[in-house]
């Protein structure tokens, strides 16, 4: 294992200047569907058979992405997102894995400079402006010559502070297209050329509704990642793109917060043992943050992993995180495994406290309905979701809680993000507590998200711990209390529990 990278200056008890000696590189384009990914996860492979520890990173909210690059790197892939996390989010995650690490690879999202307004606001140029990082350019030839050199020179002077020191070509149709544009490149921008991918059709990436499949349903993602493993080490100089990850400054910054504290936000423990909190944790439901689950834990929880397909009930839990994923894929097994659904919906009755993201959210409704069939699920809601043709809700979402709920104090706002193919058949407001008025975003209808019921709440919005709100104390909290109604009276289940208890002040 590397040396440490990161040095510590301390300022206040309540803050530290933070010093961050990180090999980095970020790749990024000049739109989506440039080649992104297959390069990261072949660079990122290749590293690793170097005997190098990488850091993966994904610049924005995408899951899949993160878990292929996580499969190649042998290590949890983590998300930069200022919107969803904020900046101080970010500089923490970031200083904490890559330290003890050789550096960091991050993928960035959409074209350089596309962000969620005219302004580029959270864009991956800006990220790469606050971490310092290297960029490198992949480029989609095809059907081009030497406007991509135009292109790239336009970035340059676009914003001259982003720090693009290389290009990869991809999609190039022969010696001669490469010739071309790889001289008008070093030409016109002075940035060297590190690679140039031909037009390949053998990569075993497929794609589907939401991007990518994903590695946990792909039936050979380790034979894709060798793939893209092979095209980078046969077509890119991966020497010399190290060698500007190593060139990297270092990087200082001031953190206001004291990691040590952080069990001070949760509540005191009078308790034999720690609060487990369940994760349902299969292919059908995957979509979860590391940072989410790492700041459970910091706090004093155990996970707990189980799976709603193959696992007959809920194992002994003082909580319960279902996240978002594909329960349309697995749309028949979830409603064949009727004992674990049986056990879910038991364990509700009694107060469990369940926090569910999306797909998680359809899980817990009455019936799925995917390509015209319909599938029973756990019926915790009276609601039927049915999978479209097109999104019904994608992008950043603001929420203000504005209904008591188990996780959320009145008043607080909600960043997060939602990308949702399905929508609710023919419901009536009225007749469910929804705790969230939508500000930006689709939410459920366009104007409230937050399903409640007893101690549970679901949404379509994905949340991050590291960003507003406090998500992991809410959870966490709701799983003490649980726990300790349990050890008050353990000969009478019914009276498990708390429901909506009255905004707490951590």
């Amino acid at each position: 294992m590397p040396a440490s990278n990161t040095t510590l200056r301390m300022r206040s008890r309540k803050s530290k200047e933070m010093v961050v000696n990180c090999s980095r590189i970020a790749f990024s384009a000049l739109r989506g569907n440039s080649g992104k990914t297959l390069l990261t996860v072949g660079i990122a492979a290749c590293l690793r058979k170097e005997g190098k520890t990488i850091s993966p990173f994904k610049k924005g909210p995408d899951y899949i992405d993160a878990a292929w690059l996580g499969l190649a790197s042998g290590r949890h892939c983590y998300n930069l997102d200022a919107f969803l996390m904020g900046r101080e989010g970010i500089f923490s995650s970031f200083s904490v894995h890559t330290n003890q690490t050789h550096g960091a690879l991050v993928e960035g999202n959409r074209g350089l400079f596309d962000g969620m307004d005219p302004q580029g606001s959270y864009s991956t140029a800006e990220l790469a402006k606050m971490l310092q990082i290297p960029v490198v350019l992949v480029v989609d030839c095809s059907m081009t010559t030497r406007t991509v050199a135009a292109m790239i020179l336009g970035c340059q002077h676009f914003d001259p502070e982003v720090a693009i020191k290389g290009v990869v070509l991809n999609r190039i149709s022969g010696n001669r297209h490469e010739s071309i544009v790889r001289t008008a490149i070093e030409d016109r921008c002075g940035v060297p050329v590190l690679g140039a991918i031909p037009k390949i059709k053998s990569v075993a990436f497929p794609e589907r509704h939401m991007g990518l499949v994903p590695p946990q349903e792909h039936p050979e993602a380790r034979k894709a990642v060798n793939e893209a493993a092979r095209i980078a080490e046969q077509y890119v100089d991966i020497k010399r793109i190290w060698d500007i990850a190593v060139e990297a400054p270092s990087l200082d910054y001031i953190d206001p917060t004291d990691a040590e504290d952080m069990e001070e936000k949760g509540l005191s423990l009078n308790l034999s043992k720690k609060p487990r909190i369940g994760v349902i944790r299969d292919s059908a439901f995957w979509f979860y943050y590391p940072d989410n689950l790492e700041a459970l834990e910091k706090l004093g929880a155990r996970i707990v992993d189980c799976s709603a397909l193959v696992h007959s009930e809920l194992p002994t839990i003082d909580a319960l995180y279902i996240g978002g994923g594909f329960p349309e894929t697995h749309a028949e097994k979830l409603a064949a495994n009727e004992s674990f659904k049986k056990s879910l919906r038991e364990f509700v009755e009694r107060g469990l406290p369940v926090y569910a993201e999306c797909g998680g959210m359809m899980y817990l409704g009455e019936q799925l309905i995917v390509e015209n069939k319909t599938f029973p699920m756990v019926g915790i809601f009276p609601l039927t979701f049915v999978l479209q043709g097109r999104p019904e809700g994608h992008g950043y979402t603001i929420l203000e809680v504005d209904q008591p709920n188990p996780y959320f104090g009145v008043g607080e706002t909600l960043c997060g993000h939602e990308f949702h193919y399905s929508r609710i058949l023919d419901w009536e407001e009225n007749q469910l507590a929804l705790a969230f008025k939508v500000k930006r975003g689709n939410g459920i209808n366009g104007i409230r998200d937050g399903l409640c019921y007893k101690n549970v709440l679901a949404t379509y919005s994905h949340l991050h711990a590291l960003g507003k709100g406090r998500w992991a104390e809410g959870l966490f909290n709701q799983a003490v209390f649980y726990r300790q109604k349990l050890d008050k009276n353990r000969e009478d289940a019914s009276s498990c529990g708390r429901q909506f208890p009255v905004a707490l002040n951590f």
